[in-house]
């Protein structure tokens, strides 16, 4: 996955070389690389060369998350400074009282990266970097204009040592040390890889680098450099070979090995490197690929790493991509939520807006059904429920389910007003009176039929119509049933 791809560029004051590594395993995989140069450019700066770096890596379709830059030796000086203390975080806190005693002048306007090289009941000895923050503000403007914003930016020879460490110590017989060298077209190399035992073992590669002349002979600098670098590395085990890559070719490894006493051999840096000669073709030189390579390694790195950017600007990408994350995220979800505010309070309005619309159609309507009005206060359920009611009740009634309280009492009223008005004179009996809905049923006696015809009439004079009559003579007394109603 592109997220997992590292990109590692070596670079010098005239030209760039970049390897994109992506996982493979527990190991890293060469996805591809290339060479850029403003040797030839009307305007040579940094600004050219990174977006020259930009234009490659667009062109070949490189993925990677992450950049670690690699300086060329010219942009640095190295130094041995000794401290007295081993905890790393106090070594940390007093390097630069120690460097500037050292070197007797003052740092103020340099950055300082350190590793340290072995340790003992004396303090540490250390390997100091320093370079000039100006130099190194140039190189991170430049990238970071292109979007190469390097996570670390650290010597080109302590990316070579890790190379070298990750990819060729392996292959290396273990009965005693292994010397790299490592000249490039314009730079050398030495790396004696950590001792691992013994009081005072190095715990760290001890470095040198030194400048090639272009008609130097480089068999006989290599004889100088491996006896200065062996003086550093005094306390671990003796050098019994020395492993040289050399870009012209032109080191005589018969001759070397008489010189030293140790035995001389060439390294092919591609091969360690599991890198295809295809791969190498954009390439200018195999040494400034092992530096870039060993760059992009130190994402693979856990641990303290020399890196300039610790000193003079701390490595913020993370951070700020982070911080422009929740910034992006609260915007879109402040957005989010307007709308969403928006959409439902239009909802609203609108169906507010229906339920006074419906509210004054069905106040008519209701006005109309039930002579009366529907109030502010009074709800539109609460209308409903009794138009409900008020419609079973109809129904009932007109099925003679239920009777009109109203209508019974005003019957009940005109039947026993006609009842007062006759009874005493008609010797009136009632046996039984039946109200219904629409007509009441009366069953009685009289002492005569003139008697009867004088209830009769005193039932029509009370505002009752007869409807039906029945009366028979029966034990001295006249029998009547009639039906009664309301006149209209």
């Amino acid at each position: 996955m592109e997220s997992h791809n590292y990109l590692g560029i070596y670079i010098s004051r005239d030209g760039a070389t970049a390897v994109c590594l992506g996982p493979q395993g527990k190991d890293a995989k060469v996805l591809g690389c290339f060479s850029v140069s403003i040797e030839d450019q009307e305007e040579a700066n940094m600004q050219v060369l990174a977006s020259l770096l930009a234009q490659g890596c667009a062109e070949r379709k490189l993925k990677f998350s992450e950049v670690a830059v690699a300086l060329d030796c010219a942009m640095f000086m190295q130094h041995s400074v000794h401290s007295d203390f081993t905890d790393p975080k106090r070594i940390a806190a007093t390097v630069k009282f120690d460097t500037e005693e050292t070197l007797a002048t003052d740092i103020a306007d340099v950055a300082l990266a350190f590793e340290i090289v072995s340790t003992g009941q004396a303090g540490s000895d250390l390997t100091v970097f320093t370079a000039r923050r100006d130099v190194l503000s140039d190189v991170l403007d430049a990238l970071q204009q292109y979007n190469l914003d390097p996570v670390t930016m650290e010597p080109d020879v302590g990316c070579l040592s890790r190379f070298i460490r990750r990819k060729a110590v392996s292959a290396e017989p273990q009965d005693g040390e292994t010397l790299f060298a490592v000249l490039s077209r314009r730079s050398g190399y030495m790396v004696a890889p950590p001792a691992t035992t013994g009081e005072g073992a190095r715990t760290a590669s001890a470095v040198r680098t030194f400048l090639v002349g272009a008609t130097q002979d480089r068999g006989k600098l290599l004889a100088r450099e491996v006896l200065v670098t062996t003086a550093l590395a005094e306390q671990a085990e003796p050098i019994h070979c020395l492993r040289v890559f050399d870009s012209t070719g032109d080191v005589d490894y018969l001759q070397l090995s008489a010189k030293l006493g140790i035995q001389a051999g060439a390294i092919d840096l591609a091969e360690v490197a599991g890198a295809e000669p295809e791969t190498l073709a954009d390439c200018a030189d195999p040494a400034d690929f092992a530096i870039a390579h060993g760059a992009a390694l130190s994402h693979w790195q856990k641990g303290h790493s020399v890196n300039f950017r610790d000193d003079f600007s701390p490595f913020q990408g993370k951070t700020l991509r982070l911080q422009r994350a929740l910034k992006f995220a609260m915007a879109s979800v402040t957005v989010l939520l307007i709308a969403a505010g928006v959409f439902f309070q239009t909802q609203l309005y609108a169906a507010t807006k229906d339920g006074g619309n419906l509210r004054n159609r069905f106040a008519k309507d209701y006005s109309d059904v039930t002579l009366g009005k529907l109030s502010d206060g009074m709800k539109i359920k609460d209308a409903v429920r009794k138009l409900n009611d008020l419609k079973r009740r109809i129904e009932r009634e007109k099925k003679g389910l239920t009777t009109d309280e109203e209508s019974v009492s005003a019957k009940l009223t005109l039947v026993l007003a006609a009842f007062n008005k006759c009874a005493a004179r008609t010797d009136l009996k009632i046996k039984s009176l039946n109200i219904a809905p629409k007509t009441t049923s009366i069953t009685g006696d009289t002492s005569s039929r003139k008697n009867t015809q004088a209830f009769f009439k005193s039932i029509r004079d009370g505002g009752l119509e007869i409807t039906q009559e029945n009366i028979v003579p029966k034990g001295g007394r006249d029998t009547f049933n009639i039906m009664v109603k309301p006149k209209e």
